[in-house]
């Protein structure tokens, strides 16, 4: 596994690279020679056939000047002899080495792509990459269209900058780093993706490379996957100009993203905010920032960091293991909350944190009772799917919400039961024709059954009303004798209850007759 290597200013001597014949194997007619490539910690596997070291022992002849006699010869009768193919898996082996030995900085064009240093070498990634964009990098700012870029070509480029090498150690013009930083300085929309497990045939672990993101300093748009959040420097550089960002399958804490300098101070307050107590950092916040996704993470909470993030309209924490809606109550312009796939059991007091929330997707948790939304009067879209909710009277604490429209209930329990929809439409009252169940509008048909269900429960009601004051009156007729009772049982006293009208005692006449 490759090893993270940090971003210390103290840096040692390169290792020098090693170039190894392996072993062999028969392709048809031919033979292919399995070369490993070792450069410090990473190494990568490449196969050629002796024809391809045979082209690339010309050129160099011809560019370079080396010794003709450098190669093995050909072999016409026997070539594919075991004997002579081990032979020569030797001989190519010293060929190798010679030729990294020989140009033992900057290895010339041929010999880095023969040994594929532009996938994977740090000096031959960032050339690559500088090529690339001096021949493509106004075209693909003009166009304005999102540039896809690897963790391993940005951990090429932050080390070859703290290298301190001059930055076109190759010679060739095209290849200078210069136009790699012109081309970050001014790029708009980036992605970065990286791999899980190793990348391509080498050892190299994408997600755990460190890279530097302070290069790029006019970002509107981010996305990061597969990366580790607590190797990425520089991207609070962004803070400025950045609107979105998606940082998905690389983080274990929202602070990793969004505060990555909190761990280097006790307390610390968001910039603007009323100072209480000792703090040692003041923060500036992400002022441009709108859309945050950072789903498909192992975030178990809803941290302070959110304090930095006071713009934020759409906030995407789907897909983590976050346990409770906590300190949202600070993002005033969340307008779309998505906490889909977590481990949510409880919304109590959640009104308090969401009051301007439109669209929340709460599919996917571990919800029985709907007790806490019943005051998210902004509300327009609920996702409820997948969740643990039984009793048809928790539909009661959404059936009052003035403004909301499309309501998901599927992979309940409750979704089961017999004419699930139009009960569950019933206590939505006269707003049953303007809500969407389960990505269905509601039909004529189930409009007539809720009318006839909240008819069956008017009259229940009204039944329920009138023999309540029916008691009533009958409790208030009784009199206030006691009752017979059978020798054997002690008289009692009547009860009384301060919540009911005493009686009237027939016998008791009126004050002027005393």
């Amino acid at each position: 596994m490759a090893a993270a290597l940090s971003f210390g200013p103290e840096r040692e001597a390169e290792p020098a690279k090693e170039a190894r014949v392996v072993g062999s194997e028969l392709v048809d007619s031919y033979t292919v020679y399995i070369i490993q490539v070792t450069d410090g910690n990473h190494e990568w596997t490449i196969k050629h056939r002796y024809s391809d070291f045979h082209d690339l022992h010309e050129k160099l002849v011809a560019e370079r000047k080396i010794d003709k006699t450098l190669l093995p010869p050909k072999k016409i009768i026997g070539k594919n002899s075991r004997s002579l193919v081990e032979k020569r898996e030797k001989d190519l082996e010293v060929y190798l080495q010679t030729l990294l030995a020989t140009f033992p900085d900057v290895a010339p064009r041929v010999l880095a792509h023969f040994l594929h240093f532009h996938f994977y070498e740090i000096n031959g990634v960032t050339a690559a990459l500088a090529e690339e964009l001096f021949e493509k990098g106004e075209q693909l700012l003009g166009a304005g269209e999102v540039f896809a870029i690897r963790p391993l070509q940005l951990y090429a480029v932050t080390e070859q900058l703290q290298q301190g090498k001059p930055t076109c150690a190759s010679g060739d013009a095209k290849t200078d780093l210069g136009h790699i930083l012109d081309f970050t300085c001014r790029l708009k929309y980036l992605k970065v993706s990286g791999t899980e497990g190793p990348f391509g045939t080498s050892n190299i672990q994408e997600q755990l490379l460190p890279f530097d993101l302070s290069i790029f300093k006019s970002l509107h748009q981010v996305e990061i996957s597969h990366c580790d959040a607590k190797h990425i420097r520089g991207l609070v550089t962004s803070k400025p100009t950045l609107a979105t960002m998606s940082v998905t399958f690389s983080a274990t804490s929202m602070k990793e993203v969004l505060v990555p300098e909190a761990s280097e101070f006790d307390e610390w307050e968001p910039e603007g905010a009323t100072l209480e107590g000792p703090v040692t950092a003041v923060i500036p916040t992400w002022q441009a920032l709108t859309t945050l996704d950072l789903s498909h993470n192992s975030i178990s909470e809803i941290d302070e960091s959110v304090k930095l993030i006071p713009k934020i309209e759409y906030l995407d924490l789907s897909h983590n293991g976050v346990l409770v809606v906590d300190n949202l109550q600070h993002l005033y312009n969340l307008v779309h909350l998505d906490l889909s796939y977590n481990k949510l059991s409880s919304l109590e007091g959640v009104h308090t944190k969401l009051g301007n929330v439109k669209t929340l997707n709460l599919a996917g948790n571990f919800l029985e009772s709907l007790s806490g939304l019943h005051k998210l009067y902004s509300l327009v879209n609920l996702d409820l799917r997948d969740n643990r909710i039984e009793q048809l009277e928790e539909v009661k604490s959404i059936g009052s919400l003035p403004c909301l429209e499309r309501v998901a209930l599927l992979n309940n329990p409750l979704s089961i039961i017999p004419d699930y929809r139009t009960k569950v439409l019933s206590q939505f009252g006269e707003r049953a024709s303007e809500i969407c169940l389960d990505d269905a509008a509601t039909t004529e048909k189930e409009l007539d059954t809720v009318e006839v269900l909240k008819a069956i429960q008017k009259a229940k009601d009204v039944k329920s009303k009138l023999s309540n004051s029916e008691k009533k009156v009958e409790d208030s007729r009784l009199p206030g004798a006691p009752c017979i009772r059978p020798s054997s049982c002690p008289p009692t006293a009547a009860p009384t209850s301060a919540s009911l009208p005493q009686p009237i005692l027939s016998n008791q006449g009126n004050l002027g007759d005393e």
